[in-house]
């Protein structure tokens, strides 16, 4: 019995040293996790910014007399750390930043200029010059006013389309909301000038 005894005790030590460097693994992986390899790299990308990437930081409210066109400028930041491509990318399959308007009562939308990007190199494409906007871009509207409007101001809305990115990653487009207000004038009052009538006893 004492015999039986002693090999049930050596094989319970025997089945503990097997376990220990499985439960000494189950712990250090618990206090150090391997980070997730199925996670998108826009959610492990390091600095990402929680709040809008592209602001609107100016829409000088122009003004613009009725039954003429006038322009508007826009300006843009876009967060420091991160990019936009521009309105010509460099690639057809890339998403250029654009603004699309609503048209408005007795206003006419006319032609949009962007900004010529700039030429960078990112960290995902060492071999690749990019077109992008980085920090300020301003982006002109021409409006014209019908002859038919009243004076007053006229509110605009729209949205701007774009992708930003990182050094490491793009992300999903995003559109950011745009309104801004133009101001219609009267044309100015055009005074005809008279001459005073002439004494008929002049120069005689």
């Amino acid at each position: 019995m004492k015999d039986g005894l002693q090999s049930r005790v050596l094989t319970l030590v025997a089945v503990a040293a097997l376990l220990a460097p499985l439960v000494i693994t189950s712990v250090t992986a618990a206090q150090n996790p391997i980070p997730r390899a199925d996670l998108p790299l826009e959610q492990i990308s390091p600095g990402k910014t929680r709040g809008p990437l592209v602001s609107l930081v100016s829409a000088p409210i122009p003004t613009v007399v009725r039954g003429k066109s006038g322009t508007l400028d826009l300006r843009f930041h876009v967060a420091t750390g991160y990019h936009v491509n521009s309105n010509k990318p460099a690639e057809e399959f890339m998403i250029p930043t654009a603004i699309h308007l609503d048209a408005a009562n007795d206003i006419l939308l006319g032609k949009i200029d962007y900004p010529t990007g700039q030429d960078m190199s990112f960290e995902f494409a060492p071999d690749q010059k990019l077109n992008v906007y980085t920090g300020n871009f301003t982006v002109g509207v021409m409006v014209r006013v019908l002859h038919t409007a009243s004076p007053g101001k006229y509110a605009m809305r729209g949205s701007l389309k774009y992708q930003a990115c990182d050094d490491r990653a793009c992300y999903p487009p995003k559109n950011l909301p745009v309104q801004f207000e133009v101001k219609v004038a009267k044309p100015p009052v055009e005074h005809s000038q008279r001459r005073s009538p002439q004494s008929p006893h002049a120069h005689r």
